[in-house]
């Protein structure tokens, strides 16, 4: 069983400084992605062939520029999990993957309860950052529509959300918390960003 380590995820020191640096990455992500389309497009009338230009870089940044969009605003999304639930250390492993398959952890709830959790938007590479306990995670959030998880330590905010979309039973105990944050919506689906 594991111990909740402050009231709200929050309060903690490092978990605000990482989520600072959570929105100062992902704006990096959008600016990179944005800008270059955005200045080759003020080139157009003034420098040859900034219209070919624009036109490719375009092509280019066109399938990833959305995701990165949505991934900056849905950042809100890991702020509302991180003040409303607090820190808990639970085991888990980070089981190996092909390059192409999606980042997943298995955190163990219980004896009879591990839930395999999908790191989104983008995959990261966790027990990397976890240094001395790879085998340790922070959990917040709610093991039935996922949260936020960090190396020990809370530094390094990221979303989780299940492997596998399932609809639980509306209501009951945390379900209106995990609304209200929004890790599930009325229907008892939970969100997938």
């Amino acid at each position: 069983m594991s111990l909740a380590l402050t009231k709200a995820a929050w309060d903690h020191p490092p978990t605000a400084a990482g989520y600072k640096r959570l929105v100062i990455r992902r704006l990096g992500w959008v600016l990179s992605l944005g800008g270059p389309p955005l200045i080759a497009l003020a080139c157009v009338d003034r420098i040859p062939h900034a219209g070919t230009a624009f036109a490719l870089i375009a092509l280019l940044v066109a399938p990833l520029l959305p995701w990165v969009v949505i991934a900056f605003f849905r950042r809100r999304r890991v702020a509302a999990v991180l003040r409303a639930y607090p820190w808990q250390e639970w085991p888990c492993r980070h089981p190996t993957r092909a390059p192409e398959s999606p980042a997943t952890m298995d955190v163990r709830f219980g004896e009879d309860f591990t839930a395999t959790f999908r790191i989104i938007p983008f995959p990261v590479a966790l027990a990397a950052l976890e240094g001395d306990r790879p085998d340790r995670i922070w959990f917040a959030g709610d093991p039935r529509f996922g949260g936020v998880v960090s190396p020990v330590g809370g530094h390094y905010p990221v979303r989780v959300v299940p492997h596998t979309p399932r609809r639980e039973e509306c209501g009951g105990e945390g379900f209106d918390l995990a609304r209200r944050v929004g890790l599930v919506r009325a229907s008892g689906k939970g969100t997938r960003t």
